[in-house]
């Protein structure tokens, strides 16, 4: 049992589940649209991923001090090797993609979506509320996922029924991006670091996240009511997804990093499409 905490918890600080967590966002999507992708889409999402949190912890650990978490001190001391593993992805990821997709439109498209994600990341920390910060990193965060399902796509499958999945999806996302500010808080606040707990009072904060939770429950709920069968376990995914994300967030037992694990882990659900 401890070898397995200790485990997870390695898995969770080195960004692997927030990787796998993508690659199972757009299995949703592939099998939402209808859409087909073969495995290197999947890897070359997964590296992107990867790469696109490690930088940003990399970052957050520039000080030379040591910073207050677990997660930071792991940062910082290894920051060698992984600076070292993060070049080595991002070069793998580039060759990869040009080799797999060509200088074509969906690289193309891709690019810009990263330019325009960078743009919003530079823009969002000048000047934006705090809240702001988690929005656009949900936002692009299922935009990354949801990019190529949209692009193979057939046009006929691009119902307004299946896009109703995609603010819902938002909203976990964003919903899972708030509870995460909540429990850093105090150890963002101390280090300086931009988020929506520095511009919202935790009573408000929680406010946020309850009705929040409450919206994606109900439009969860009515997706499977009132669409047609077809769309009912992406439905019931998404319900699960949010459900399990209140339950954990306010369990009174669990600690700020059981929290993390566990919420991160729900975003892997989707992987049960594989047996429908």
């Amino acid at each position: 049992m401890k070898l397995l905490k200790v485990f997870s918890r390695y898995i969770s600080w080195l960004s692997i589940d927030v990787s796998i967590g993508a690659m199972a966002g757009m299995l949703f999507f592939e099998r939402l649209l209808l859409s087909s992708l073969q495995w290197p889409v999947y890897l070359l999402l997964a590296m992107a991923v990867w790469s696109i949190y490690t930088l940003d912890h990399l970052m957050d650990v520039r000080q030379q001090n040591p910073p207050l978490s677990p997660r930071r001190a792991f940062h910082h001391s290894n920051r060698k090797p992984l600076a070292f593993f993060l070049g080595l992805t991002i070069m793998l990821g580039l060759v990869g993609a040009y080799r797999w997709f060509g200088w074509g439109r969906e690289l193309q498209l891709t690019f810009a979506l990263g330019v325009l994600i960078v743009g919003s990341k530079l823009l969002v920390g000048k000047g934006g509320p705090g809240w702001m910060k988690e929005l656009s990193i949900a936002l692009f965060y299922v935009l990354g996922i949801v990019w190529l399902p949209v692009l193979r796509a057939e046009h006929t499958d691009l119902v307004w029924q299946a896009m109703l999945f995609l603010p819902i999806y938002i909203g976990v996302a964003f919903m899972n991006l708030l509870m995460l500010s909540f429990l850093d808080q105090d150890e963002d606040r101390m280090a300086g670091f931009f988020s929506a707990a520095s511009t919202l009072s935790p009573t408000l904060l929680i406010l946020w996240i309850r009705r929040l939770a409450f919206a994606l429950i109900l439009g969860c709920l009515m997706a499977f009511i009132l669409l047609p069968s077809f769309y009912r376990p992406f439905a019931c995914i998404l319900l699960l997804m949010g459900l399990f994300h209140y339950v954990v967030f306010f369990h009174p037992n669990l600690s700020p990093e059981q929290k993390r694990v566990q919420m991160e882990a729900s975003f892997t659900l989707p992987l049960v499409l594989f047996l429908l």
